[in-house]
Parts: structure tokens; C-alpha cells; sequence
């Protein structure tokens, strides 16, 4: 026996009378901030080179934001999921394919888009130096890698009788040659004895596009929150490492410094020796290591 509805329709009736364009609907756009680590130049051979952290950003080659830079991205088809459009369009755009993705959030501030109302759902992907040969495509003019920086400038907090309100204001800026971008961003999060909320709000911005300031500002801090285990800097490494240049990602990825021994504690059980040495003029041998994937 079919269910009948409050109208008194079967599920089969109520679908076939149902008209979708009777409800104003949104785009739904897939949007990717996708990091790597790459070296710092050294003029010193005898010294290991320091590790930067990058973005990737496309500079739009059409309207809105003509010129202006913005994360890899692009709209949801209705044959395919969010994160299957944000490969896609990853793919199109800078030509990186096979990429682990993992979700940011959900981005839906009104006027966030100046065409219409859009809804970003948006992704962040870790990929190795050894993948770095990208090229623009599509509607992007250029696919750059662009080098972050971003730190916290100062911290407030209220107390109130039944909870409390606590800022957290960040500067966030990116360079490619002579490119440099910069945003400030207020972290806020207000808690009660029930509920907590976060909410990340852009306060001035210079060159980038649509709210991805506040997306890459979400997707770091996410990043450095995922970053205990060490997981997140193995993604980042080639087949071979040695420690030093595992704890230098480690070290880029939270923003700050480690001390050996805690370092070796964190990634205990990860990785596993390979029996090679790494040699190089000027510098001792030094044991390379590799990824065990759960081994022992």
C-alpha cells in the first residue's frame, strides 16, 4: 500500500506535479586551495635549504575580477558530485590530476559572487614537489605558485556572564616575483555554554578575487589543525626523505619550530628507513627514509 502525503498524493504524483523552477536555486561552485613545499634558495651549499610553503592561484582570464587572482575553480554539473568538479576543474585549469582532496567547507555569504547567487563548496590538496610542472587552461591566463605567509597580528578576548568572544586577527600575504597579495582576516569564535561558533571575516583585501581570502585562510588554519600525526607533511614528501627535510615541512605546515626529539616522537611508527644514504659535497651522509604505510 502506497503512503499518501497530507495532499493525498502518492511519492510518484507528487514528483511528476513538482516544478523545481518555482524555487529560486543557487550555482554551486567547487573551489581548491592546494598547497606544496618547495626549497628556499641558499647561496650556502654547505647548508640545507629551508622549505616555504606555496598556493597555487589562476589569474581570471575573463569577468568578474578580470586579471585579478583566484583559486583554481569552477561550477558543480549536475552529473557529478562537488569534489568530482573540483578534480576536474583542477585538471583543466593547471593540468594537476590524481589529487587527494579533502573538504574546507561550505562558503555562502550573500553577495560572496557579483553574477548571481553561488555557493562554494570548497577543497584543499597537498601535492609533492615532484608535481610542480602546471600549466594554465581554460579560463585561467597563468597557473602560479605563490608563497604564504601568514601570521597572527593580535588577539582579543571578551568575557561575558555565559561565555565568552575571542578574535583572532591574521595578515595573510602571497608572493610570486614581482606579485604580492595581502589580506586581513579576523578569526573570530564566540562560545556559550551550549553552542560555539567560528567565523572567519575578511577586513581588507588587495588582489584577490571573489572571498578566496577567507578560503585559504580557512583551509590553513585547517591544515595546521591536521598536522599532529604528521600525515599532512608525508603527502608533501618525494618516495625518499631523510628526517631533517620531513621535519622542515612538519615545521612549515604548524609555523613553527620543533625540537628534534619531539619531532621524532611525531612521526614514530610513520616512516621507515631505507637502508640508502643521501650524499652530497659539502654535507655528511644522511639516511633516507620512506612513507611504511601502517607497517608493523
Amino acid at each position: 500500500m502506497e503512503v499518501l502525503d497530507r495532499n493525498g498524493l502518492t511519492e510518484r504524483e507528487f514528483l511528476e506535479q513538482y516544478r523545481a523552477g518555482d524555487y529560486e536555486r543557487p550555482s554551486v561552485a567547487a573551489d581548491m586551495v592546494v598547497f606544496t613545499v618547495m626549497d628556499r634558495e641558499e647561496d650556502n651549499f654547505h647548508k640545507l635549504p629551508d622549505k616555504e610553503l606555496y598556493i597555487l592561484l589562476i589569474r581570471r582570464g575573463g569577468h568578474p575580477f578580470l586579471g585579478k587572482w583566484a583559486l583554481p575553480g569552477g561550477f558543480v554539473q549536475p552529473d557529478e558530485t562537488a569534489e568530482q568538479a573540483a578534480a576536474r576543474e583542477l585538471n583543466e585549469e593547471t593540468g594537476l590530476s590524481d589529487v587527494q582532496l579533502e573538504q574546507v567547507g561550505i562558503f555562502s555569504d550573500v553577495g560572496r559572487d557579483p553574477r548571481s547567487w553561488v555557493i562554494s563548496c570548497s577543497h584543499m590538496a597537498l601535492v609533492g614537489s615532484s608535481r610542480l610542472q602546471i600549466h594554465a587552461g581554460d579560463d585561467a591566463d597563468a597557473a602560479v605558485w605563490f608563497k604564504v605567509s601568514y601570521r597572527l597580528l593580535r588577539e582579543h578576548k571578551e568575557l561575558f556572564e555565559e561565555g565568552y568572544v575571542q578574535t583572532w586577527t591574521y595578515e595573510l600575504k602571497l608572493r610570486a616575483g614581482e606579485e604580492e597579495l595581502a589580506a586581513i582576516l579576523n578569526r573570530t569564535v564566540r562560545a556559550k555554554p551550549n553552542s560555539k561558533s567560528t567565523v572567519y571575516s575578511i577586513m581588507s583585501n588587495d588582489g584577490l578575487a571573489f572571498d578566496h581570502a577567507k578560503i585559504i585562510a580557512c583551509a590553513i588554519g585547517r591544515l595546521r589543525e591536521q598536522s599532529d600525526d604528521c600525515e599532512a607533511a608525508l603527502q608533501l614528501m618525494p618516495e625518499q626523505f631523510t628526517m631533517t627535510e620531513l621535519q622542515q615541512v612538519y615545521e612549515v605546515i604548524i609555523g613553527k619550530k620543533l625540537h628534534q626529539a619531539d619531532f621524532r616522537r611525531t612521526s614514530a611508527g610513520l616512516v621507515a628507513e631505507t637502508g640508502h644514504y643521501r650524499r652530497k659535497a659539502g654535507q655528511l651522509p644522511a639516511l633516507l627514509y620512506r612513507r611504511s604505510w601502517g607497517e608493523g
